[in-house]
């Protein structure tokens, strides 16, 4: 197991370093400046002095190496666009609120996708197993930013009964919680139908239900387990997403949280911002498959025998 779990941390730690390269240079490349952009007004002499500050007039490959170096210390820099704060500070101002609405949306759709993936395995109605089928293939084609809309104009406009701006009250948390836990709520619920219906067909789970134990118990005491592996390793990615920020909906609900923290950076051009969000975002994810890998391996120890 020990084995295992350092394999997956020096893998992880490899692919956050190529990401972090990635995007580095793929910012160097598009065409422009944080300080010279349509809607910033400095005199030359103001732009070149603030290139220095910033390192960005020295060549790609020592910028690179002066930024890595610092973030490989956990230092980020200062944005560029919100003059003199530094990226560390608006990530730990943002990363709370942005992880109170994710953890919501995602225990909205660990007990819904599961509850229904379960009822639609073991129904006898055929019209409940349609309809699980239809919602997820719902969950899956409508894009969130399109519910989240739809939810603001109808509960919100129209209704009046949820609010449709900021994370202020528990009332708030509602319809952005929704938007964000609808196409995982189809995915889980699709994921944990198949894999219950497959783990129900085995042997053990036959012979289990020969020796007159109730359908409740072996579900509960043989079935979730089993069948929950596709569900785990979904989830561990899911969780890290959705406690990193969702872009769309914290923009369109006016959430002061890092996912709207990124677009704001992204068209300002925040070198400095860009950066940290995205070896933040991608460090939560690596982390959140590291801890899926290990939960997967307790579960069913045949997988680490095989990586």
């Amino acid at each position: 197991m020990f084995k295992y779990i350092l394999k997956r941390i020096v893998v992880g730690f490899v692919t956050l370093f190529i990401l972090a390269t990635v995007t580095f240079f793929l910012m160097k490349i598009i065409p422009g400046s944080p300080f010279a952009g349509e809607n910033t007004k400095l005199p030359a002499s103001v732009q070149e002095k603030l290139m220095a500050k910033y390192n960005l007039d020295k060549p790609i490959l020592e910028q690179y190496v002066i930024y890595m170096k610092d973030a490989f210390q956990g230092d980020f820099g200062i944005s560029t666009y919100r003059t003199g704060r530094e990226v560390n500070d608006i990530i730990a101002n943002g990363m709370p609120v942005t992880a109170r609405l994710g953890f919501v949306a995602f225990v909205i759709a660990m007990v819904t996708g599961i509850t229904l993936g379960t009822v639609a395995a073991f129904t006898k109605h055929k019209w409940v197993d349609n309809f699980v089928i239809a919602l997820a293939t719902l969950g899956v084609s409508v894009p969130g930013f399109l519910l989240a809309l739809l939810l603001m104009i109808v509960f919100g406009v129209w209704l009046h009964l949820f609010p449709i701006v900021g994370l202020s009250s528990w009332r708030h948390y509602v319809l952005p919680a929704i938007s964000l836990a609808l196409s995982p709520i189809a995915m889980i619920a699709r994921l944990t139908r198949s894999s219950m219906m497959e783990v129900m067909r085995q042997d053990y789970m036959v012979l289990a239900r020969s020796k007159g134990s109730s359908q409740m118990k072996v579900i509960l005491k043989h079935g979730l387990k089993n069948a929950m592996i596709p569900v785990v390793t979904y989830a561990g990615p899911l969780i890290a997403t959705l406690m990193t920020g969702s872009f769309v909906i914290e923009s369109l609900f006016s959430i002061p949280g890092i996912g709207a923290e990124y677009v704001t950076s992204i068209s300002n051009r925040d070198y400095t911002m860009i950066m940290g969000l995205t070896i933040f975002f991608g460090a939560f994810i690596i982390i959140a498959n590291i801890i899926t890998d290990i939960i997967n391996a307790v579960i069913d120890p045949r997988i680490k025998l095989g990586s």
